[in-house]
Protein backbone atom coordinates (compact mmCIF):
# COMPACT_ATOMS: atom_id res chain seq x y z
CA UNK A 1 0.00 0.00 0.00
CA UNK A 2 1.17 3.52 -0.78
CA UNK A 3 0.19 7.15 -0.45
CA UNK A 4 -0.31 8.47 -4.00
CA UNK A 5 0.48 11.95 -5.29
CA UNK A 6 -2.65 14.10 -5.65
CA UNK A 7 -3.02 15.97 -8.94
CA UNK A 8 -3.70 19.69 -8.56
CA UNK A 9 -5.88 21.95 -10.69
CA UNK A 10 -4.04 22.65 -13.92
CA UNK A 11 -2.89 19.06 -14.49
CA UNK A 12 -4.57 17.75 -17.67
CA UNK A 13 -5.61 14.45 -16.06
CA UNK A 14 -8.25 16.37 -14.07
CA UNK A 15 -9.90 17.54 -17.31
CA UNK A 16 -10.06 14.18 -19.07
CA UNK A 17 -13.15 11.96 -19.32
CA UNK A 18 -12.01 8.80 -17.54
CA UNK A 19 -12.18 5.38 -19.15
CA UNK A 20 -14.59 2.69 -17.87
CA UNK A 21 -13.05 -0.18 -15.92
CA UNK A 22 -13.44 -3.56 -17.68
CA UNK A 23 -15.22 -5.91 -15.24
CA UNK A 24 -12.56 -8.57 -15.74
CA UNK A 25 -9.93 -6.17 -14.38
CA UNK A 26 -11.67 -5.72 -11.01
CA UNK A 27 -10.54 -8.96 -9.29
CA UNK A 28 -6.90 -8.62 -10.38
CA UNK A 29 -4.21 -8.02 -7.79
CA UNK A 30 -3.10 -4.86 -9.58
CA UNK A 31 -6.54 -3.26 -9.46
CA UNK A 32 -7.18 -4.29 -5.86
CA UNK A 33 -3.81 -2.84 -4.85
CA UNK A 34 -4.79 0.43 -6.54
CA UNK A 35 -8.03 0.46 -4.52
CA UNK A 36 -6.02 0.04 -1.31
CA UNK A 37 -3.73 2.91 -2.32
CA UNK A 38 -6.67 5.14 -3.25
CA UNK A 39 -8.28 4.54 0.16
CA UNK A 40 -5.01 5.11 2.04
CA UNK A 41 -4.47 8.36 0.16
CA UNK A 42 -7.98 9.59 0.98
CA UNK A 43 -7.38 8.88 4.67
CA UNK A 44 -3.91 10.47 4.60
CA UNK A 45 -5.37 13.76 3.37
CA UNK A 46 -8.54 13.61 5.49
CA UNK A 47 -10.75 13.60 2.41
CA UNK A 48 -14.42 12.65 2.33
CA UNK A 49 -13.81 11.05 -1.06
CA UNK A 50 -11.18 10.62 -3.74
CA UNK A 51 -11.44 9.80 -7.45
CA UNK A 52 -8.87 7.96 -9.53
CA UNK A 53 -8.11 10.96 -11.80
CA UNK A 54 -7.05 12.87 -8.68
CA UNK A 55 -4.15 10.42 -8.31
CA UNK A 56 -3.25 10.54 -12.03
CA UNK A 57 -5.25 7.45 -13.10
CA UNK A 58 -7.90 8.26 -15.71
CA UNK A 59 -10.28 5.40 -14.90
CA UNK A 60 -13.84 5.50 -13.59
CA UNK A 61 -13.24 4.65 -9.95
CA UNK A 62 -13.75 6.62 -6.75
CA UNK A 63 -13.89 5.91 -3.04
CA UNK A 64 -15.88 7.86 -0.46
CA UNK A 65 -17.39 7.69 2.99
CA UNK A 66 -21.15 7.74 2.46
CA UNK A 67 -21.70 7.28 6.18
CA UNK A 68 -19.54 6.63 9.22
CA UNK A 69 -21.46 3.44 9.97
CA UNK A 70 -20.92 1.91 6.52
CA UNK A 71 -17.27 2.88 6.12
CA UNK A 72 -15.59 3.42 2.74
CA UNK A 73 -17.53 2.69 -0.45
CA UNK A 74 -15.82 2.01 -3.78
CA UNK A 75 -17.75 3.06 -6.87
CA UNK A 76 -16.67 1.61 -10.21
CA UNK A 77 -18.25 2.87 -13.44
CA UNK A 78 -20.89 4.84 -11.49
CA UNK A 79 -24.06 6.17 -13.13
CA UNK A 80 -26.12 8.92 -11.45
CA UNK A 81 -29.79 9.62 -12.12
CA UNK A 82 -31.30 12.78 -10.67
CA UNK A 83 -34.59 12.24 -8.81
CA UNK A 84 -36.77 15.33 -8.54
CA UNK A 85 -36.12 19.04 -9.03
CA UNK A 86 -34.98 20.00 -5.52
CA UNK A 87 -31.45 21.32 -5.13
CA UNK A 88 -29.29 21.92 -2.06
CA UNK A 89 -26.47 24.42 -1.62
CA UNK A 90 -23.33 23.36 0.23
CA UNK A 91 -19.86 24.83 0.49
CA UNK A 92 -17.39 22.48 -1.14
CA UNK A 93 -13.64 22.09 -1.24
CA UNK A 94 -11.35 19.67 -3.04
CA UNK A 95 -7.96 18.07 -2.50
CA UNK A 96 -7.09 18.99 -6.09
CA UNK A 97 -8.15 22.63 -5.61
CA UNK A 98 -6.37 23.40 -2.38
CA UNK A 99 -7.33 26.25 -0.05
CA UNK A 100 -10.53 27.30 -1.85
CA UNK A 101 -14.18 26.97 -0.82
CA UNK A 102 -17.34 27.93 -2.69
CA UNK A 103 -21.08 27.29 -2.68
CA UNK A 104 -22.36 24.71 -5.16
CA UNK A 105 -26.01 23.95 -5.91
CA UNK A 106 -26.58 20.27 -6.65
CA UNK A 107 -29.58 17.93 -6.95
CA UNK A 108 -30.70 16.92 -3.47
CA UNK A 109 -31.88 13.39 -4.36
CA UNK A 110 -30.14 10.97 -6.69
CA UNK A 111 -30.06 7.32 -7.67
CA UNK A 112 -26.61 5.77 -7.85
CA UNK A 113 -25.77 2.61 -9.76
CA UNK A 114 -22.22 1.26 -9.78
CA UNK A 115 -20.04 -1.78 -9.36
CA UNK A 116 -18.43 -2.36 -6.00
CA UNK A 117 -14.85 -3.35 -5.33
CA UNK A 118 -15.95 -6.98 -5.42
CA UNK A 119 -17.53 -6.48 -8.87
CA UNK A 120 -21.09 -6.78 -7.57
CA UNK A 121 -23.72 -4.18 -8.61
CA UNK A 122 -24.74 -1.49 -6.10
CA UNK A 123 -28.06 0.35 -6.27
CA UNK A 124 -28.63 3.27 -3.90
CA UNK A 125 -30.85 6.29 -3.46
CA UNK A 126 -29.00 9.11 -1.72
CA UNK A 127 -29.90 12.43 -0.09
CA UNK A 128 -27.99 15.07 1.86
CA UNK A 129 -24.24 14.63 2.35
CA UNK A 130 -24.18 11.24 0.63
CA UNK A 131 -25.78 12.68 -2.52
CA UNK A 132 -23.55 15.76 -2.58
CA UNK A 133 -20.20 14.05 -2.05
CA UNK A 134 -21.11 11.32 -4.55
CA UNK A 135 -21.84 13.90 -7.23
CA UNK A 136 -18.64 15.78 -6.38
CA UNK A 137 -16.48 12.67 -6.76
CA UNK A 138 -18.26 11.39 -9.87
CA UNK A 139 -17.74 14.81 -11.50
CA UNK A 140 -14.01 14.08 -11.40
CA UNK A 141 -14.61 11.10 -13.69
CA UNK A 142 -15.94 13.50 -16.33
CA UNK A 143 -13.20 16.11 -15.98
CA UNK A 144 -15.37 18.50 -13.94
CA UNK A 145 -14.20 20.38 -10.83
CA UNK A 146 -16.44 21.97 -8.21
CA UNK A 147 -15.29 25.43 -9.28
CA UNK A 148 -16.96 24.76 -12.65
CA UNK A 149 -20.33 24.45 -10.91
CA UNK A 150 -19.94 26.95 -8.08
CA UNK A 151 -21.45 30.37 -7.50
CA UNK A 152 -18.26 32.32 -8.22
CA UNK A 153 -19.36 35.21 -5.98
CA UNK A 154 -18.92 32.85 -2.99
CA UNK A 155 -15.35 31.75 -3.77
CA UNK A 156 -13.11 32.23 -0.75
CA UNK A 157 -9.67 31.20 0.40
CA UNK A 158 -9.90 28.64 3.19
CA UNK A 159 -8.42 30.85 5.90
CA UNK A 160 -10.84 33.67 5.06
CA UNK A 161 -13.74 31.21 4.92
CA UNK A 162 -12.86 29.99 8.39
CA UNK A 163 -12.63 33.57 9.62
CA UNK A 164 -15.82 35.03 8.12
CA UNK A 165 -17.97 32.03 7.18
CA UNK A 166 -20.05 31.59 4.02
CA UNK A 167 -20.09 34.80 1.97
CA UNK A 168 -23.68 34.36 0.81
CA UNK A 169 -24.88 34.36 4.44
CA UNK A 170 -23.26 37.67 5.37
CA UNK A 171 -25.36 40.83 5.59
CA UNK A 172 -24.03 44.27 4.60
CA UNK A 173 -22.68 46.03 7.67
CA UNK A 174 -22.13 42.85 9.69
CA UNK A 175 -18.44 42.56 8.84
CA UNK A 176 -16.02 44.28 11.21
CA UNK A 177 -12.30 43.63 11.12
CA UNK A 178 -10.85 44.56 14.49
CA UNK A 179 -7.53 42.77 14.18
CA UNK A 180 -8.85 39.40 15.19
CA UNK A 181 -10.82 40.32 18.30
CA UNK A 182 -14.04 39.08 16.69
CA UNK A 183 -14.68 35.39 17.09
CA UNK A 184 -14.05 33.51 13.85
CA UNK A 185 -17.15 32.26 12.02
CA UNK A 186 -17.72 28.52 12.19
CA UNK A 187 -16.86 26.84 8.88
CA UNK A 188 -19.14 24.14 7.56
CA UNK A 189 -17.48 20.72 7.31
CA UNK A 190 -18.48 17.77 5.16
CA UNK A 191 -19.04 15.69 8.27
CA UNK A 192 -21.64 18.16 9.58
CA UNK A 193 -24.05 17.62 6.70
CA UNK A 194 -27.09 15.37 7.16
CA UNK A 195 -27.41 12.22 5.06
CA UNK A 196 -30.01 9.76 3.93
CA UNK A 197 -28.88 6.45 2.53
CA UNK A 198 -31.31 3.94 1.06
CA UNK A 199 -30.26 0.65 -0.49
CA UNK A 200 -32.63 -0.53 -3.19
CA UNK A 201 -31.84 -4.04 -4.32
CA UNK A 202 -34.70 -4.06 -6.82
CA UNK A 203 -33.24 -1.42 -9.13
CA UNK A 204 -32.13 -2.77 -12.49
CA UNK A 205 -28.42 -2.59 -13.34
CA UNK A 206 -27.50 -0.06 -16.00
CA UNK A 207 -25.84 -0.85 -19.30
CA UNK A 208 -22.45 0.13 -17.90
CA UNK A 209 -22.67 -2.66 -15.34
CA UNK A 210 -23.73 -5.41 -17.71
Amino acid sequence: MAILKVARMGHPVLRMVAEPVPPELIPTAEFQRFCDDLLDTMHEYDGAGLAAPQVHESIRVCVLELSAERGPEFLINPVITVLGDETRRYYEGCLSVTDLRAAVDRPAHIRLEALGRDGEPKHYELKGFAAIVTQHECDHLDGVLFIDRCDTTTLAFLDEYRRWGPLDELVDGDIEDDDGDEEDAEALGWDELPSEFTEDAELEPTEVMQ
